[in-house]
């Protein structure tokens, strides 16, 4: 009997998917995202010409105050429409409260503005709008920078992903979107700077207000008003016929490459941060996930390291795998690896993998990085030595580690840095890749070890201040309730997709259970009215980890999807083996055609998704024992119906058909 709601299996919330009204302005078209304030996807045809619009209200720590929307008002036409809204953005000590207005013109003229005041007396880092250039239609290529002091600058969009600002002191900017035909930018308000945000895994250049150069935090008196406004449009001719977006198409097409295949990475988890320790089931679970590794973190200047290490230690040994363990020193590096060295002794513990951090440096120098090796290599000289950033790509890329004196780089990240809802996390996809192939630019040939993956952020990085813990009743910062969703399992494929194919040597996800691992302890959540896990059970995720887990030494061939934020997946090969993994990113149903698949024949197809999702996690042996049901295939073609957020497996058939 089902226990848990439909919203709750599709995304952790017993809520509906967030509405969208669909806008026009002559012949642009836009989304508009009521719960969040958010202009989505304005396009002129296929092309998109600006990736987002809003306004954000971000405190002294860089945390985004979410919005509460009222009194939307929403007239819509053919060729133009106007939408007026009221924002309160209300947390803590932050109190702010905007009247929001968008309108769009027959010309395709389209401007967002927000004039707001402060209710309260507050530190902020951030008031104010921020508009999102988007990756593909824009990186590498030429845009024009009109400066607030008049003059002109002319350069190109970053290709790998830039450390720093690469436009600053910006009035507007343009950029070509058809032949002799360019979108300019306006900003009024405030004076605007542009940020690389694949930094962050965003998939976006992004434009806000208020330079990083001004001091930070900075004090906002009650009755403070703040009013800006952006504009686009369109300069030069517009074609009369524009061919229509894929993201808009009634089928997704997934087509498998045909260039040789990447090794699939090695893929772990992390130490369950809870403490417990694992139970026989659990551990049997786990098992069935082939894991490389399971990574621990290890504070050497707080005594209860030491338990630590040995917890996962034990925990590694009866998984049968090895740790990649993270060590944080101090100024008394010399003392701590020191005794780090007899606590490994004490526990026996098998390291493959060290990960070498600083707690005053990001990343750790050359310095901490030779002493470490030289009290480790004492341990186990097989195990490799690696330094970068335990926090964002963004560390990492504006600092550089040492890598002459390194095995491997590392880095590791998030998809919630900046935005929140469900679209944001699926844009950044495939900006995990581009984060591999930038490291590479500055890394070289090292192996490049990306630890961990979580959905929220483990630790602020850049606080100037104390930061608050949760509320009392309410979540923990890094924990997610899509952790336990069908949508957790969905995004899981799409990141895994996107570092193995970009050439990543190692990926470390999550824990190993509790609500920020793979399954929920047999105690179940602490937040039940929150965190609404089933005790005992996997999440849908589990089921992505174990298909990988089947292919663990093979290869990953490159695929592409038509409609990538909609329908996404990986092709997977071992010892003449293929599989096919597909997930649906989307709260709609979705209609995919595989393009050659490979398969042969025959194929089976086994599916999770709301009809059998709370089973497969009650029951996940029983789940995976079903071999699936047949697919209908057209020579080296398949069309599959996939539900939302559903995660579909595809694999050849060899047997009798039934």
């Amino acid at each position: 009997m089902r226990v848990l709601p439909k919203n709750v299996l599709y995304h952790g919330r017993d809520e509906p998917p967030a509405e969208r009204i669909r806008l026009r302005a002559g012949p642009v078209s836009m989304i508009f995202e009521p719960e969040t304030a958010f202009v989505r996807y304005i396009r002129l045809g296929d092309r998109e010409i600006v990736r987002g619009i809003y306004a954000a209200v971000r405190d002294q720590h860089w945390r985004t105050i979410l919005p509460r929307v009222s009194n939307l008002q929403v007239q819509s036409g053919e060729n133009e429409c106007r939408v007026t809204f009221d924002v309160d953005c209300r947390e803590r000590e932050v109190h702010f409260s905007w009247r929001g207005t968008i309108t769009g013109e027959p010309d395709g003229t389209v401007t967002f503005a927000m004039d707001g005041v402060t209710r309260s007396t507050f530190l902020r880092n951030r008031i104010g709008i921020c508009v999102l250039h988007p990756i593909a239609e824009c990186a590498g290529r030429l845009c024009v920078v009109e400066k607030v002091d008049g003059t002109i600058e002319q350069d190109d969009f970053p290709h790998y992903i830039k450390p720093h600002q690469p436009f600053t002191d910006m009035r507007a900017i343009h950029h070509e979107v058809l032949p002799g035909l360019r979108a300019e930018v306006r900003f009024e308000g405030d004076v605007f700077e542009m940020e690389d945000q694949r930094n962050w895994t965003d998939a976006s250049f992004k434009t806000y207000s208020g330079p990083l150069r001004r001091p930070l935090p900075a004090e906002v008196k009650e009755g403070t008003r703040i009013a800006q406004s952006v504009t686009v449009r369109l300069n030069g001719e517009t074609p009369a016929e524009l061919p229509a977006a894929p993201a808009d198409a009634p089928e997704v097409v997934f087509t498998v490459g045909n260039k040789p295949p990447v090794p699939l990475p090695r893929i772990g988890l992390g130490v369950a941060s809870h403490g417990q320790a694992l139970t026989d089931a659990e551990l049997e679970r786990l098992k069935a996930l082939n894991l490389a590794h399971l990574r621990v973190d290890l504070k050497l200047s707080q005594p209860e390291y030491r338990d630590v290490l040995a917890q996962a230690a034990l925990q590694a040994d009866q998984l049968g795998v090895s740790l990649e363990a993270a060590v944080s020193l101090t100024d008394a590096a010399e003392e701590e690896l020191s005794g780090l060295v007899h606590e490994l002794e004490k526990a026996k513990a098998r390291v493959a993998t060290w990960l070498i951090f600083h707690e005053a440096e990001k990343p750790a120098t050359e310095r901490w990085v030779q002493l470490a090796r030289r009290h480790l290599s004492s341990y186990d000289p097989e195990a490799k030595i690696g330094a970068g950033s335990n926090a964002n790509f963004t560390e990492l890329n504006r600092e550089r580690p040492p890598v002459g004196a390194l095995d491997l780089a590392c880095y590791s990240l998030n998809p919630q840095v900046h935005t929140f809802d469900n679209a944001s996390m699926v844009e950044t996809l495939r900006t995990q890749g581009w984060t591999v192939e930038s490291a590479r630019q500055f890394v070289g040939d090292l192996p490049i070890a990306v630890s961990p993956v979580t959905l929220k952020r483990r630790f602020a990085p850049h606080v100037t201040g104390p930061e608050a813990g949760a509320e009392p009743g309410e979540l923990p910062p890094p924990v997610d309730a899509r952790q336990m969703s069908l949508f957790g399992g969905s995004w899981t494929l799409g990141s895994l997709k996107y570092l193995s194919e970009s050439g990543a040597r190692s990926v470390t996800y999550y824990e190993t259970t509790g609500w920020r691992g793979v399954m929920e302890t047999e105690s179940g959540s602490p937040v039940p009215e929150k965190f609404r896990s089933i005790p005992g059970a996997v999440f849908p995720l589990y089921h992505v980890f174990a298909d990988v887990g089947e292919f663990a030494g093979g290869s990953v061939v490159r695929s592409a999807s038509s409609a990538p934020l909609r329908v996404d997946g990986m092709v997977l090969e071992n010892e003449g083996r293929r599989c096919i993994l597909l997930a649906n990113m989307s709260p709609e149903p979705q209609q995919v055609r595989v393009l050659r698949h490979g398969l042969g024949a025959r194929a089976r197809v086994r599916r999770l998704d709301e009809t059998n999702a709370e089973q497969a996690m009650r029951a996940p042996e029983a789940f995976r024992e079903d071999a699936g049901e047949l697919a209908a295939m057209a020579g080296d073609e398949l069309e599959l119906s996939l539900a939302p957020y559903a995660y579909v497996r595809v694999d050849s058939d060899h047997g009798d058909s039934s």
